[in-house]
């Protein structure tokens, strides 16, 4: 499933969910590099 994260105030990235994390936060790998934040809700299409 993709899913997009926001890293600090103005970095988004996108990519393959791989889990959740503390504090609400969920991993996310792209390529070979995985990232670390919080999701962007999802809206309805």
């Amino acid at each position: 499933m993709i899913r997009a994260i926001r890293i600090g105030k103005y970095l988004t990235v996108q990519g393959r969910f791989v889990g959740k994390a503390p504090a609400g936060r969920i991993t996310i790998r792209v390529g070979d590099k995985t990232f670390t934040g919080n999701p962007i809700p999802r809206r309805a299409a």
